[in-house]
């Protein structure tokens, strides 16, 4: 039993695996004899043609409804999101129940709702971390700061940004000796943050 004809009208014999082309008639009633076509021959008009989806999209650009309308059909797939995204969330639910819960007891006075709010906020951020964070960033400022000094001093010459660096080093070892660090970002404390003295 043959198969359904291909683009160039090749017909495979299931049984015995032939190919051939079947004889048909002319339009002048003359019979066109049928043609054997070799095992793995493949004629140009069989080729699928690679179609670019960009362009076929450019090419339909008037034709179909308003772009991007198709997705909103289908069901979108959970949406994965990042560890940041998920702690804004959490944030903003627990906010939301601390509201709830003042609205519940009846306080009418919108300071008095945020304060739950609040609370959870000071509950998260430790301020001896917060400090010893800022200490590490001036630790390093001051640093940078001291190397360009090294380089000026050295004969080469700076741009004015790092030029103001150079200026701000007093003002840096200021800072460090308010949170309770010398000028080489070391606790004054022997057992204050001992975490800071290591890089």
């Amino acid at each position: 039993m043959p198969s359904q004809p291909t683009a160039s009208g090749i017909v495979t014999d299931e049984l015995s695996g032939e190919r051939h082309i079947p004889e048909s008639k002319r339009a002048d009633g003359s019979v066109r004899k049928a043609i054997k076509v070799r095992p793995g021959y493949l004629p140009p008009e069989d080729v699928e043609l690679y179609k670019n989806p960009i362009a076929e999209n450019f090419r339909n650009r008037g034709k179909g409804p308003v772009p991007g309308a198709e997705g909103l059909k289908s069901d979108k797939p959970a949406r994965t999101t990042s560890a940041a995204a998920n702690k804004n969330a959490k944030r903003r639910e627990a906010r939301k129940k601390a509201k709830a819960a003042g609205d519940a007891q009846g306080e009418e006075e919108a300071p008095a709702e945020e304060a739950p709010a609040e609370e959870v906020k000071k509950e998260e951020v430790d301020p001896e971390a917060e400090k010893e964070k800022k200490a590490r960033n001036l630790k390093k400022k001051l640093r940078q700061a001291k190397e360009l000094k090294e380089k000026k001093e050295g004969g080469q010459s700076l741009l004015p940004e790092q030029i103001a660096k150079v200026i701000r080093i007093n003002e840096l070892i200021r800072e460090l000796d308010a949170l309770g660090f010398d000028a080489e970002g070391e606790p004054k404390t022997a057992g204050a943050a001992p975490e800071i003295s290591a890089e």
